[in-house]
């Protein structure tokens, strides 16, 4: 009698689907897109994200996506990713492999168990930073940014993104580890204890900064 692979065995495999010369179809191409656009897709396919195209989205300014995917969970449907959110390629790839390399390998080290949900606050987003008048447009109006409020693990322990009371040992030790490993995937990463307006989420963006810098706090 055939069982099904667990959803354990599943994660253990993200990443390692077989080789294909093209996963992107023709009908998944169906918007003007560059060879960048299209190798970034191929390496989201190998990384088990589970995407659509969408059309391009352009809302006056910097608030625009020429090639958008609408991304709905990662090793191929082993993570869900709620609400499904409007991104770039190149963040998309980024989040993955930090899922990949940092989140999952974190939370079968002190929780023994894998990742069942990620829960976003929101990717695109035609607004300011921190939604102050003034202020600059934040990388959620380009779909280069990923807020994240809570994770939920396969043995059903829900993670909050918040400053940890003085005995969570285990949650601290993983909400650090997603503040400093991030920073080795993303230009930014901001989280509870930075400011008010991230006390109950991490921040994750690609913005290019002079001289390489990266803003990890």
């Amino acid at each position: 009698m055939s069982l099904a692979a667990p959803v354990e065995d599943a994660q253990a495999d993200y990443g390692f689907q077989p080789r294909v010369e093209n996963p992107v179809t023709a009908a998944e191409n169906l918007y003007a897109q560059s060879s960048g656009e299209m190798a970034c897709r191929v390496r989201l396919k190998r990384l088990g994200v589970v995407f659509t195209e969408l059309p391009p989205i352009n809302d006056g300014g910097t608030c625009r996506i020429d090639n958008p995917i609408l991304v709905s969970g990662f090793a191929g449907r082993a993570i869900r990713f709620q609400p499904a959110a409007k991104l770039n390629c190149a963040v998309t790839e980024a989040f993955a492999r930090w899922v990949k390399g940092d989140l999952v390998p974190s939370t079968r080290f002190r929780y023994l168990s894998g990742v069942n949900t990620i829960y976003n606050a929101g990717g695109y987003s035609c607004r300011t930073m921190n939604h102050r008048r003034g202020a600059k447009m934040s990388e959620h109006s380009r779909g280069n940014a990923i807020d994240v409020t809570r994770i939920r693990l396969n043995n059903g322990d829900l993670i909050k993104v918040e400053k940890p009371g003085w005995f969570s040992f285990r949650k601290r030790g993983l909400l650090n580890s997603v503040r400093s490993e991030a920073c080795d995937y993303f230009t930014t990463v901001l989280g509870p204890g930075y400011n008010r307006e991230h006390a109950d989420h991490f921040h994750f963006d690609l913005m290019q900064r002079r001289n390489g810098y990266r803003a990890c706090r």
